[in-house]
């Protein structure tokens, strides 16, 4: 009894001894195989994963010569269970599916991960970033400065918040410049607001909040003048530019602050003809036969002032061989000297045509109770009508197309 109960002690203990080493062995594999590489054997797979690194060592070189980079876009093989539709270009489409399909679990290496990945197709990284402002690095040749600026309109006070943000790139007549802005509310030109001076740049960072008092109804017929000055060392005052900028085309209100720049342009410092000047725009696209007027402004106007001036507009009109074709008007501006208009108006002329057609632009004051009268009036075409510098604005908008041409010109009174 004693050698059975010995021998039967020694099988068991073997028996504990095989079982513990045998979970020891387990444990140390399952432990191992958290930190090894699993064994490719899908020569497909091998071949996606070693197009996928190439196209990461690949892409890494080229980001240090270009912005632009596609990132590619891959499905992990926790999804590989799923069906998919071949489409073109590599690109694949999931079927509907089981939406409760539980993903595999467990712990996998990143190099399997990407072995046994499908490249579905590439993400543009230019496609999420936010425009460039060029406004700031972009200026055309010539350009004699650029201002930016703010407005807003509080309807209950009725203020208009004008706010002058900074200057770029002036151009002074001397090595130093020290600006300030004038800004006026025309057709008030008696009037206006000043900046502070900056010393000694030519770029200025204003800053700084300027209010004018304007009704509701008034404020779409009014227009903002900046002035540019420069003071010399001699406190003399030089104008550097201009910009003008009507606000019957703005949606202005409490909610929406319009933050604007314009480049500065030179101020016609030449006296106003006999009846006033009158500038616009002249354009002909050749591929559609489209003829474009902008006109911009007056300027000198002599008002009949017997009676009381309910508006001035300016008459476009498209002749053909003398003969009318069509006309389009401006919106009336209350009487001033100097209204701004800024519109724009196309008329259908074949190129043909523009050997024989002309354009007439007449400044007209519209009086209560008494007919239109005339202020000013200016034809523009080619030599069969024109001569001087109406001829040289026609030829140039011929020479130029698609280029909006702008010009100067003075009134008359012929018809």
């Amino acid at each position: 009894e004693q050698a059975v109960a010995v021998a039967g002690g020694i099988i068991g203990g073997i028996l504990l001894f095989v079982l513990l080493g045998i979970t020891v062995y387990l444990l140390w594999k399952k432990f191992c195989c958290l930190f090894s590489y699993e064994k490719l054997i899908n020569p497909v797979k091998t071949t996606y994963a070693n197009a996928i690194f190439q196209d990461q060592a690949n892409s890494e070189i080229q980001l240090k010569s270009t912005r632009s980079r596609s990132v590619p876009f891959i499905i992990p093989p926790t999804l590989h269970g799923r069906d998919w539709i071949h489409l073109t270009n590599e690109e694949q489409v999931q079927e509907d599916s089981d939406p409760y399909m539980i993903p595999q679990s467990g712990p996998r290496s990143s190099f399997h991960s990407l072995a046994g990945a499908y490249v579905v197709g590439t993400i543009n990284p230019d496609l999420y970033k936010f425009p460039e402002d060029k406004s700031e690095t972009d200026f055309p040749d010539g350009n004699i400065g650029r201002l930016w600026f703010s407005i807003e309109y509080e309807q209950e006070s009725e203020r208009l918040l004008v706010s002058l943000i900074k200057v770029r790139k002036l151009q002074p007549p001397a090595d130093s410049c020290s600006p300030f802005v004038k800004i006026y509310l025309l057709p008030d030109e008696r009037s206006y607001l000043q900046s502070k001076t900056k010393c000694k740049t030519l770029n200025p960072q204003f800053d700084e909040n300027f209010v004018f008092q304007v009704s509701s109804k008034m404020l779409l017929q009014r227009t903002l003048k900046f002035l540019v000055y420069h003071v010399d060392k001699q406190k003399k005052h030089h104008l550097l530019g201009q910009v003008i900028f009507p606000l019957k085309n703005e949606a202005l209100t409490e909610d929406n602050k319009l933050v604007i720049w314009r480049d500065l342009e030179k101020e016609n410092l030449e006296p106003p003809s006999e009846y006033g000047d009158i500038q616009f725009s002249l354009s002909y696209n050749d591929y559609l036969g489209r003829l474009t007027v902008v006109v911009l402004r007056a300027r000198g106007l002599k008002l009949q002032e017997e009676s009381p001036a309910v508006g001035v507009y300016v008459k476009v009109s498209l002749m053909n061989h003398n003969k009318f074709i069509k006309s389009k008007k401006t919106a009336a501006l209350l009487g001033t000297p100097n209204p701004v208009y800024n519109e724009t108006f196309s008329f259908k002329a074949d190129q043909t045509e523009l050997d024989t057609a002309s354009l007439s632009l007449s400044v007209l004051q519209s009086n209560k109770g008494e007919k239109t009268l005339l202020l000013g009036r200016v034809v523009v075409g080619p030599f069969m009508y024109t001569r001087g510098k109406e001829l040289e604005h026609w030829n140039e908008m011929i020479s130029k197309p698609k280029e909006l041409v702008k010009r100067w010109h003075a009134l008359c009174h012929s018809t």
